[in-house]
C-alpha cells in the first residue's frame, strides 16, 4: 500500500503502541485525545486503555466508522460489553465493524477456527514479572494470583487482562474460559499459554513477549498486530 492508497487513519491514544504504529502507517494520522471530536474517517484504533474505549468506542462505531481495539479486556464490562455491541454493524449496515486483533498472543484463529466444531476447554496461563503485579515483591517463590475465569481476570487486573479478554471472546466466552494468574520473580518478561481442546483435537500456544523499546509495560507483538490488522483491511491478500 502506497501514502497515496493508505486510508487517513484515527488513533485514540498516544501513548507507545499509538506512536509506533503512527510511525509505520503509510497515510495521515490524526491522534484524539479527551474530549477531542472524531471525524468520519472509515478506520479508528484505540490503544487507550479501558477509559478510551468507554469515551469514543460506541460514538466511533455508531457514525460508521470500523473501530480497532486494543484494549479488549474492557469488553468484561457487561454494560460496555452491549452498549459497544449494539453501535456496531456489518457492511452496509451504515454502522462500524468493531475489529480485534490478536494482539499480544498468537494462536487466536486457530481457537476461534475450533469454536465452530466443538471447543469444550480453553485454559490461558499469563505468567509475568512479579514486580508487575505485586508491590514491593520479594519472595522468591511464584504466587499464583488469580484462578478463576476470563471475568475475573479482566476486572481484578485491568492494566493487564486485554490478552485473557481476548482469548475469551475468541472461544467460550468470559465465564467459561479458565484463567491462571501468577506472579513469577524468575522471569523478566511475559509468558503467555493456551491450552484449548475439543472435537478438534488439541493444541498448546506458548509465547515469550517483548515489550516496545518506548515502554516497558506495552507488548511489542500487541503493536505489531494492530498494524497487521490495519493493513489487511486494504489488502487484496489477506492471510
Amino acid at each position: 500500500m502506497t501514502q497515496r492508497d493508505a486510508p487517513a487513519l484515527e488513533i485514540i491514544g498516544q501513548g507507545a503502541i499509538g506512536r509506533w504504529i503512527a510511525e509505520r502507517h503509510t497515510g495521515p494520522v490524526r491522534f484524539i485525545g479527551r474530549n477531542q471530536r472524531l471525524t468520519r474517517v472509515p478506520l479508528i484504533v484505540e490503544v487507550a486503555g479501558h477509559g478510551g474505549l468507554a469515551e469514543y468506542g460506541e460514538r466511533a462505531l455508531a457514525q460508521g466508522s470500523d473501530l480497532i481495539v486494543a484494549s479488549v479486556g474492557a469488553l468484561a464490562d457487561v454494560a460496555l460489553h452491549d452498549r459497544i455491541v449494539a453501535a456496531a454493524g456489518p457492511p452496509g449496515s451504515g454502522r462500524g465493524r468493531l475489529l480485534l486483533p490478536a494482539g499480544a498472543l498468537g494462536g487466536i484463529d486457530a481457537l476461534a477456527a475450533a469454536r465452530e466444531g466443538g471447543l469444550r476447554r480453553v485454559v490461558y496461563t499469563a505468567r509475568k514479572p512479579a514486580a508487575t503485579l505485586i508491590e514491593d515483591a520479594e519472595s522468591s517463590a511464584e504466587t499464583v494470583l488469580l484462578d478463576g475465569t476470563a471475568r475475573e481476570a479482566a476486572l481484578l487486573f485491568p492494566k493487564s487482562s486485554n490478552v485473557a479478554a481476548t482469548v475469551a471472546l475468541a472461544g467460550l466466552g468470559f465465564d467459561n474460559t479458565e484463567v491462571r494468574v501468577i506472579a513469577d520473580p524468575a522471569v523478566n518478561s511475559n509468558i503467555h499459554t493456551i491450552d484449548a481442546e475439543g472435537a478438534f483435537g488439541s493444541f498448546s500456544f506458548w509465547i515469550e513477549g517483548r515489550p516496545l523499546a518506548d515502554n516497558p509495560r506495552s507488548s511489542s507483538l500487541t503493536a505489531m498486530s494492530v498494524l497487521r490488522a490495519i493493513r489487511n483491511l486494504g489488502s487484496a491478500i489477506v492471510v
